[in-house]
């Protein structure tokens, strides 16, 4: 006979079943006996570790996340470190996905929070990856600083996010490509000194 999960093996069970009920039935639909039975285990079990189904999801949906980390490696060019990105945001697409369902839910009456407090919940303590490209992109003199004003410096997340949103998918990789080579690196590059 198979020993009781405990401690962080019971923990990554309970959040597995949680993404389940979450991308199968919506965040509407999830209920918090539903994941337990699915874990197999008892709601009181669940209970103790968090308070409602909100918690649970968001939990749910960042281990997903944590799964698709988004750190690209500092290669030297601009272009392939933004590719490169794009490629690791669009392995976490469906997490994407089944946040929007938080949004097309009672999530916001369930925690009385907003929009930004559900950004912050899920991205809270990840680091700025993109931040971190274009840093070192205008450290190299690939990008010119002044350019990346606030709507300039988050387009490529905004597209891809508004992609994910409205098609349940990840773009795909000439989409990704049209972004950045035909929008984002036109808008940004530094002039060559004469």
């Amino acid at each position: 006979m198979k020993g009781r999960r405990r401690g962080a093996d019971l923990d990554e069970a309970l959040l597995d079943a949680a993404w389940s009920e979450l991308t199968e039935r919506g965040y509407a639909g999830m209920t918090m006996e539903a994941v337990a039975a699915r874990a197999g285990t008892s709601r009181p079990v669940l209970a103790r570790r968090w308070d409602g189904k909100a918690p649970l999801a968001i939990a749910a949906i960042r281990q997903q996340m944590a799964k698709a980390p988004l750190h690209v490696e500092d290669r030297g060019e601009v272009r392939a470190e933004l590719l490169d990105y794009l490629e690791h945001a669009s392995r976490r697409a469906l997490a994407i996905a089944a946040a929007f369902s938080l949004f097309t839910s009672e999530y916001f009456h369930d925690t009385s929070s907003t929009p930004t407090d559900l950004r912050a919940a899920l991205t809270s303590g990840g680091p700025d990856t993109l931040g971190g490209i274009l840093d070192r992109a205008v450290s190299r003199g690939d990008i010119d600083a002044e350019k990346l004003t606030p709507p300039v410096r988050t387009l490529l997340t905004d597209l891809f996010r508004y992609h994910a949103i409205m098609t349940f998918s990840p773009p795909p990789p000439d989409l990704r490509m049209a972004w950045v080579d035909r929008i984002f690196l036109p808008l940004v590059r530094a002039r060559p000194t004469p």
